[in-house]
C-alpha cells in the first residue's frame, strides 16, 4: 500500500481501462430498443472495440518502442478520452460503433504499457507491483457493467461519458506524476508478431484461446437480450460475474496450475466452461437458470485468463513482447466477431443455436490444445516455472517494455 503517487495514477488507469470491458454489457438492450436496431447490430460495440484492439495488438511494441511507455501511455488514454465522449454524443448505432474502433485503439496502446510503468515505479519488488496490477484489473472487471448499470439507468450516453471525465482525470495524473521513460534500446518490427505464429505451439494455444474467448464474448456481449432485465439489474448480475472472474484469476488459478499442471487444468476448465454455456443454450428461457448459469461462468473464465497465459508462456519460443502480440491478436479476434454472429445466428435460427455454438467453439478447443499436448506437456517440464501468478503478469510486462 505505501507506492508512489505515480503508480497509483496508473493503477486508477488500469481499473477505469479494464471497466471498458464490461461497461456496455447493462446498456445494450436499451441502446437496441431506443436507436431501433436489432441485437446484432448493437453486438456491433463489442466487435469494432475487440477487432481493432486485437490489430492494435500487432504494432503496440514496434510504437513503445519508439516512443517510449509514458508517450504511449498518455496515447493511449488521449484517444480513449476523445473516442468515449464522442461515442456518447452520437445518435445511431453506426457512429457509436465507429468510435467504439478508435477506442480499441486506445486501449490497446494503454495496456500494452500500464504494467511496465508500475513495474518501474513501484516499490516493493516486482512482486508487490504484479499485486497492484492484478487487484486493478480485477476492480475493473467487476466494477464495469455496476458503473455501466448506475449511469446507463440514467442515459445510455452516460457510460460513455463516464468514462471520458475518469480517463481524462487519469490522464492528468499520468502526465503530472509518472516520470519520463526512454524508448527501449531494441526497436521492434511491425512483421515480428505476425511471424511468431509459425511456431505450433504459439498458434495451437492462440486458436484454443480464440475458440474460449467466442464463449466467453457470446455470454458477455449476447446474454443481456434473453435476460430481459432492466439496466440496473444487468449491471447487477455482470458484476456478480466479474467478481468471481477476479477472485478466480488471482487466487484460484495458480493453485489449480501448481496441482495439476497446465494442460489438465485447461482441459478440465474448458470442458466444464462448454458444460456451462450448453446449460444456458438449452435454459435460456429460464430467467433464474440463465442468470445463475452467466455468473457461474466467471469461474471458469477466470481460471482460463490465467493458465492460458501460462501455458502461453511455456510454449512460446519467441521473446515475451512478440509471444504476448501474436496471441492477444488471435484470441481478440475471437472476442470481437462472436457477440455478432450470435445475434445473426438467434435472428436466423433461434437464441437457443447461438449457445449451442459457442459450446461447440470451446469444446473444439479442447480438440486443437490437444495436438499440441506433447509440446505442452515437454515444455512445461523443461520450463519448471516456480511462480504461476508472477510469471502470468510477466508475460504482460514483457508486452509493455
Amino acid at each position: 500500500m505505501h507506492q508512489p503517487k505515480a503508480v497509483w495514477a496508473v493503477a486508477f488507469a488500469c481499473v477505469i481501462s479494464f471497466m471498458g470491458i464490461g461497461l456496455v454489457d447493462p446498456i445494450l438492450p436499451a441502446l437496441a430498443a431506443q436507436l431501433k436496431t436489432s441485437p446484432s447490430q448493437v453486438t456491433m460495440l463489442f466487435t469494432s472495440y475487440l477487432v481493432v484492439t486485437a490489430v492494435a495488438m500487432l504494432i503496440t511494441g514496434f510504437v513503445s518502442s519508439r516512443i517510449g511507455a509514458k508517450r504511449t501511455l498518455v496515447a493511449g488514454l488521449a484517444i480513449i478520452v476523445v473516442f468515449a465522449a464522442l461515442a456518447g454524443t452520437s445518435g445511431t448505432v453506426g457512429q457509436i460503433v465507429g468510435l467504439r474502433a478508435g477506442w480499441g485503439i486506445g486501449n490497446a496502446l494503454f495496456i500494452a504499457t500500464s504494467l511496465a510503468v508500475i513495474v518501474g515505479s513501484a516499490s516493493g519488488g516486482f512482486a508487490g507491483a504484479i499485486i497492484l496490477y492484478e487487484s486493478a484489473l480485477g476492480v475493473g472487471i467487476a466494477l464495469g457493467p455496476l458503473v455501466g448499470g448506475e449511469l446507463g439507468g440514467i442515459s445510455w450516453r452516460g457510460p460513455f461519458f463516464g468514462v471520458a471525465v475518469l480517463m481524462l482525470m487519469a490522464l492528468v495524473a499520468t502526465l503530472v506524476l509518472v516520470a519520463p521513460t526512454p524508448p527501449p534500446a531494441r526497436k521492434v518490427s511491425i512483421t515480428e508478431p505476425i511471424k511468431a505464429l509459425r511456431h505450433r505451439g504459439l498458434l495451437t494455444l492462440a486458436l484454443t484461446a480464440l475458440c474460449y474467448n467466442w464463449g466467453f464474448f457470446t455470454l458477455l456481449g449476447y446474454a443481456p437480450f434473453p435476460m430481459k432485465l432492466g439496466t440496473h439489474q444487468l449491471g447487477y448480475v455482470f458484476t456478480a460475474w466479474g467478481v468471481l472472474v477476479a477472485v478466480f484469476a488471482v487466487f484460484a488459478a495458480p493453485r489449480l496450475q501448481a496441482r495439476f499442471g497446465i494442460a489438465r487444468t485447461l482441459y478440465a476448465n474448458l470442458a466444464l466452461f462448454a458444460v456451462n454455456i450448453l446449460v444456458v443454450g438449452l435454459f435460456v428461457e429460464h430467467k433464474t437458470v440463465l442468470i445463475c448459469a452467466v455468473i457461474v461462468a466467471g469461474i471458469f473464465i477466470g481460471v482460463n485468463n490465467t493458465i492460458t497465459t501460462q501455458a502461453v508462456m511455456t510454449v512460446a519460443p519467441v521473446d515475451r513482447p512478440i509471444a504476448s502480440a501474436s496471441y492477444g491478436f488471435v484470441r481478440f479476434i475471437g472476442g470481437g466477431l462472436a457477440p455478432y454472429f450470435a445475434g445473426r445466428i438467434a435472428e436466423r435460427y433461434n437464441v437457443h443455436v447461438a449457445f449451442y455454438v459457442a459450446a461447440g467453439a470451446v469444446a473444439m478447443g479442447i480438440v486443437i490444445l490437444a495436438s499440441a499436448h506433447k509440446l505442452l506437456a515437454e515444455a512445461e517440464s523443461v520450463g519448471g516455472i516456480e511462480d504461476p501468478e508472477e510469471e502470468a503478469l510477466a508475460e504482460e510486462l514483457g508486452s509493455a517494455s
